[in-house]
């Protein structure tokens, strides 16, 4: 039963297939053993198959019908020089003798010349298959090495993140399963599969400037995702016109396809000129795997690649690394502003209210800044009472004070050549203001309890959420510290004020908290969007953050829905586009009729209203400023 076809005309012309026990189907449709590309083909257009010691061509009912030398037919036996004709496409049938190899998986292709080309489709590959085909492997030395080198070739490339280290690592595995000379990796346009670059590789001489191949090899592995490997290329007739081959005189080739998701993303290619040495199949079933391992790994480098210079992109763009999430106008402008100081030496202050993100501004500051590989130390001057203050500040000898039982470096000394932040900075005691000030006008300061003075070089940045222009006009802080801190300064926007970013905080932390808890999160309702929005965040990102956690730990599915919010925004006026039949614009239409009802009863008295309600004044007072009936209650308070 062993045979062959040769096309001579059409889009296949020069491929040759060999013929296996197994039926070979022809037509246009890509699930076709020979798919041909021609609309003059049926889906399914003819059928060649081994039976009654004899191959038969049965047409499958084509609307163009099957020609077998120019006479239409149904299904009849082929002889030895018998032509095909099906469209534009004329196949030579040739009954020649070929051995076929165990499972007949790869398809051995003997020209007129005697040479032969194996051909391995990636279906009939042995490690990329089922269980069945895998459990077809003998436990030979030669398949214990080649399993360790895919096992090995697997850890090792997966973990590289640059295409040209993913590539030398390639090669270099290459080099070590296989005879070959030479190997090069062709990385392909996954959109149309055209070659757009080259890395060659001598075994003894290392890169190759400018490698040649053979296009006919190349185009039969990407064209038809195939596995090729020809030990008589000179005499081969499908290569033998390759004007590159014959002047380097190779012997072997061994060309396989890199695949992801079905598109070509490249091709392994080996070639040896001794011809001592050869390509077999089982080292062909080797590399065939490799090159599956390999497709997956250049894809997630081609896209980790993409996602640095995208990245890098952005930095070039903005000009700074930071950590913050928004693309408000405002947020934008805080870009900038980092971007402006962080080069300078200029003391810095942060203004706004808790929450707003003013650490993170001074991070970043000091990440963009020549002192970012110095240390960067905060400390808020709110937590801490002023004596230990002082101490964290500044240290202290051994013996200063009761409990100094040894010599402690302060926070200023430990920052030496860094950045410094003091948050909460209005609630520093007049004492402790007096001593920074020395720090910023002298550079230099003595531990307490201690009488040597230690020179410092660091940079201050300073947060403070009061405001210390009306602090210094009352006499709680210092004017002269204050224009020492005012150097440049900027106002951190509230959340409220920059609405826009609240879906993106939201997804980020949604995202942060699910991989923290270990829960899938695939993404936050419209209807709870709509309340986040809606929300006045007077706790600002902080609050926005807690509330998004809370929701991850209480959902039960992986959408977050109203229900999952914590009490407080739900309390909020329900957002118009809420249907007035919803659970939660029901429950908020209810709150509000009694809250009125009870104000009215009260004549506007709060007190009174809160204690027919059976809540606490401050709960009601805050129930009314989210249910929007303040102004109702002052109206009803004057009429009264």
């Amino acid at each position: 039963m062993s045979a062959k076809l040769e096309s001579i005309a059409g889009p296949r012309k020069g491929e040759i297939v060999r013929l296996s026990d197994k039926p070979l189907s022809i037509g246009r449709d890509p699930s076709n053993q020979l798919a041909i590309l021609d609309s003059a083909l049926s889906r399914h257009h003819c059928l060649i198959e081994w039976k009654e010691e004899a191959f038969f061509l049965r047409d499958l009912d084509s609307r163009n019908g099957t020609l077998l030398n120019g006479t239409l037919l149904k299904e009849m036996p082929l002889s030895d020089g018998d032509e095909i004709k099906i469209g534009a496409s004329t196949f030579v049938f040739h009954a020649s003798q070929i051995s076929f190899t165990a499972g007949g998986a790869a398809q051995s292709m003997a020209d007129s010349n005697g040479a032969s080309t194996i051909v391995l489709r990636k279906e009939d590959a042995l490690y990329l298959n089922s269980e069945k085909r895998i459990a077809e492997v003998q436990p030979t030395t030669r398949a214990l090495r080649d399993l360790n080198a895919l096992l090995r070739i697997s850890q090792t490339i997966n973990g590289i993140h640059h295409m040209e280290d993913l590539e030398k690592q390639i090669l270099d595995a290459i080099f070590e399963v296989s005879p070959a000379d030479r190997a090069a990796i062709l990385v392909a346009n996954p959109k149309n599969g055209e070659i757009e670059d080259v890395r060659g590789w001598d075994r003894l001489t290392g890169p190759i400037e400018e490698f040649h191949y053979s296009r006919t090899v190349v185009n039969m592995v990407t064209g038809r995702k195939v596995a090729v490997v020809s030990n008589d290329v000179l005499d081969s007739e499908p290569f033998n016109e390759a004007v590159s081959l014959l002047a380097k005189q190779v012997h072997c080739v061994l060309a396989v396809p890199m695949e992801y998701c079905g598109a070509a993303n490249g091709v392994i290619y080996l070639e040896a000129a001794d011809k001592a040495k050869q390509f077999d199949e089982t080292l062909m079933e080797l590399m065939m795997a490799i090159g599956s391992i390999a497709g997956l790994a250049f894809e997630n480098t081609r896209r980790m690649e993409w996602l640095e210079g995208e990245n890098q992109r952005l930095k070039d763009q903005n000009g700074i690394e930071h950590k913050m999430i928004g693309d408000s106008r405002q947020m934008r402008a805080v870009y900038q502003f980092i971007m402006k100081v962080a080069k300078q030496e200029a003391n810095v202050l942060l203004s706004g209210e808790s929450g707003t993100g003013k650490e993170l501004v001074a991070k970043a500051i000091h990440e963009n800044s020549p002192r970012t590989y110095k240390p960067f130390v905060a400390i808020n001057c709110a937590a801490i009472t002023d004596t230990l203050l002082e101490s964290e500040l500044f240290g202290h000898e051994k013996g200063a004070f009761t409990g100094a039982h040894s010599q402690k470096r302060g926070k200023l000394e430990i920052a030496e050549g860094g950045t410094v932040f003091l948050d909460e900075i209005g609630e520093m005691a007049p004492m402790l203001q007096a001593k920074l000030l020395r720090v910023l006008q002298e550079r230099e300061f003595e531990r307490v309890g201690g009488t040597k003075t230690i020179k410092i070089d660091i940079r201050l940045i300073a947060a403070t959420n009061r405001d210390l222009k009306e602090m210094v006009k009352q006499g709680r802080f210092r004017e002269d510290l204050y224009y020492r801190l005012d150097v440049v300064s900027i106002r951190m926007p509230a959340l409220r004020e920059r609405p826009e970013d609240i879906p993106l905080l939201c997804d980020h932390f949604a995202r942060k908290f699910a991989t923290k808890t270990g829960r899938r999160i695939e993404g936050i309702s419209p209807g709870a969007k709509r309340y986040l929005l809606q929300y006045a965040w007077p706790g600002n990102v902080r609050e926005l953050e807690n509330a998004i956690e809370r929701a991850v730990v209480m959902c039960s599915g992986q959408i977050l829905y109203p229900e999952d919010l914590p009490e407080n925004i739900l309390e909020t006026a329900p957002p118009q586009d809420v249907s007035t039949g919803s659970f939660h614009g029901e429950l908020q239409g209810t709150k509000k009729l009694m809250v009125i009802r009870a104000l009215d009863q009260s004549k506007g008295n709060v007190t009174d209203a809160a204690k027919a309600l059976g809540v606490h004044p401050n709960y009601l007072h805050r129930l009314m400023n989210n249910l929007g009936i303040e102004k109702r209650r002052k109206a009803v308070t004057a009429t009264s």
